[in-house]
């Protein structure tokens, strides 16, 4: 064990807050388990709660093994995984796996192991690094719009188109924090809005064409525009259901709520361990959980910015950026969907909630952000050596 903890680089308190989360999602994950338990007709909570260990178990690996590798190998390997996860977002989508006639394609099954991955995880990672990649290739060069048509937005349009017919959600969220990390990387604002206008009416496009002809393809639209139109008006339906049980259980959480494995609204509120666990903590654990929570993502998002600003090069500042605002970002989303300050997403709360996938990718976005973090430390510990005269005395003897 002491091994291990000298062999791990990076940023200190990073490592602190994704392990404290880690450690704190046990509790809510296995009590919002019974749901899932019962209901699924096992009745065996236990499962899960080694599930999601599991899942855990494997995520830091992840994070460590990711740590260790050179930060500045993820250039070259962003170029190999676009043309990778493309191939893998098309064969997701040409499952044609449907609920209740719409695309519901997110998920492959891994051979061998029996468990399933949902691909447009991995693509936001690896285009967010690729993204990085670019920016940082043209900075302080003047380039334009038609030259970074090509290698930069052509992918990610591409992964964009790939994904939405499944997930609107997920799709506006990269939009989002690729727009984000285009603007903080210095790329022209004028070629902004000719992106994001063409991304409005390339969307438009997909809606109309979808209404007019539903028989052409499966597609979530019409639970996209319902969740966002009932949502404005204030209509029942079955995502009204949802957030209304939310609210149930937030309001009887009160100040120090009800205590662990008390809740009362994980038997009755759909996705409880995964979506709406939020939900369930403050139930259980009163505003004081919802705000410890709230710290320790903030607390994350600031060791974010300041290992970026430590960066020594362009790229790993982008680079941290790139992959881990988005983590926060879909946090509070996350805990916006469960006040209702926001419709129905679908997105899982980072490091907390249930779920393979959604912990691995955040445990390699981490990985990536203390990729960066160590090597600050190295050249740190290298200015360190060759300013002590007693080191320097020491190599000359």
């Amino acid at each position: 064990m002491q091994t291990l903890f000298t062999n791990i680089k990076g940023d200190r308190l990073i490592w602190a807050i994704a392990a404290l989360l880690a450690i704190f999602s046990f509790l809510p994950v296995y009590s919002a388990a019974s749901n899932l338990a019962y209901v699924g007709g096992a009745g065996n909570t236990f499962g899960f709660f080694v599930k999601h260990f599991m899942h855990l178990f494997l995520g830091f690996a992840i994070m460590y093994g990711v740590h260790k590798i050179p930060y500045r190998y993820f250039r070259g390997l962003s170029m190999v995984m676009i043309p990778i996860v493309i191939v893998l977002l098309i064969v997701t989508m040409l499952q044609g796996t449907t609920i209740e006639g719409a695309n519901a394609s997110r998920w492959i099954q891994i051979p061998f192991v029996g468990m399933s991955f949902q691909t447009s995880t991995l693509a936001a990672v690896v285009l967010m690094v690729y993204v990085a990649r670019y920016l940082s290739k043209i900075q302080d060069k003047n380039v334009t719009f038609v030259e970074t048509l090509l290698p930069l937005w052509a992918p990610v349009f591409f992964v964009l188109i790939l994904i939405l017919p499944a997930n609107f959600s997920t799709t506006a969220i990269i939009f989002l924090m690729v727009m984000m990390l285009t603007f903080i990387g210095g790329y022209p604002i004028k070629y902004l809005g000719i992106v994001i206008g063409s991304g409005i009416v390339a969307l438009t496009l997909f809606i109309l064409v979808a209404k007019a002809f539903p028989n052409l393809m499966d597609n979530r639209v019409d639970t996209w525009t319902s969740r966002i139109e009932n949502f404005a008006n204030g209509e029942d339906t079955e995502a009204d259901y949802q957030i209304e049980n939310a609210k149930i259980a937030i309001a009887s959480g009160g100040i120090k709520g009800l205590g662990p494995g008390k809740s009362r609204q994980k038997n009755v509120l759909p996705q409880s361990s995964s979506d709406f666990i939020f939900a369930i903590i403050i139930e259980e654990y009163g505003l004081i959980g919802g705000l410890f929570l709230l710290v320790l993502y903030s607390w994350l998002l600031f060791r974010i910015v300041i290992v970026s600003q430590k960066s020594d090069t362009v790229f790993g500042k982008l680079l941290v950026l790139g992959v881990g605002l988005p983590i926060i970002f879909q946090a509070l989303i996350n805990m916006a969907v469960a006040v209702e300050l926001f419709p129905v997403t679908g997105q899982t709360l980072p490091l907390i909630s249930s779920g393979g996938t959604s912990i691995w990718m955040t445990c390699l976005a981490i990985g990536i952000v203390l990729s960066v973090s160590a090597k600050r430390e190295q050249i740190k510990e290298q200015e360190i050596n060759e300013d002590n005269p007693l080191e320097i005395l020491s190599e000359t003897i």
